[in-house]
């Protein structure tokens, strides 16, 4: 099944995407962006990862791909899902440093949640950033509170912005921005 964006699609992970999400779990520039621990990781090490998928009811991952050219652009993913309560953390990364600021990052989240609330029904999505790339805000996630001194990045320690957007937010800014019109 793909998720449709309105320039992209998320669609499941296959084994020939591994060489592209091999160069991006390498790649110095996105370990800054993102939040966790963060090593290299080798393509043996990938396979293991994509051979787990499939059986993984908590965590749904998929890439990015531009509906135009169906280029691989990204990740995204439902991670740490919480069937009971209804909420899981969302997370987009963008890998493709040409293709990013182009609406490529907004449209995934925006499909997500779509996809996370119209047909999911969760109540809610976390979200957790370093203060220097928050992201969301303009997708409804909303800051939350913050863990001060929680990542060390570029020789300092930067805060974790804990972000969330629940689902009525995300149908009144769907309402308000008529994003899916």
């Amino acid at each position: 099944m793909n998720i449709l964006g309105k320039l992209i699609r998320l669609r499941a992970i296959e084994e020939e995407d591994l060489p592209k999400l091999h160069v991006w779990a390498n790649d110095p520039e996105i370990w800054y962006t993102v939040s966790g621990w963060h090593f290299p990781y080798s393509m043996e090490s990938l396979k293991k990862w994509f051979s787990s998928l499939g059986a993984d009811q908590n965590n749904q991952r998929w890439v990015i791909e531009t509906l135009d050219e169906k280029k691989l652009v990204g990740t995204a993913g439902l991670t740490n899902i919480d069937w009971k309560n209804s909420h899981a953390t969302c997370n987009v990364i963008v890998g493709e440093k040409e293709t990013r600021g182009k609406g490529y990052g907004t449209d995934a989240h925006m499909a997500m949640n779509r996809y996370a609330f119209e047909e999911l029904h969760f109540e809610r999505l976390d979200g957790e950033a370093i203060e220097y790339s928050v992201f969301g805000t303009n997708v409804g996630m909303r800051e939350e509170g913050r863990m001060k001194n929680w990542y060390f990045r570029k020789g300092r320690y930067w805060d974790k912005v804990i972000q969330g957007i629940t689902k009525n937010d995300y149908f009144a800014l769907v309402a308000r921005t008529k994003y899916w019109e």
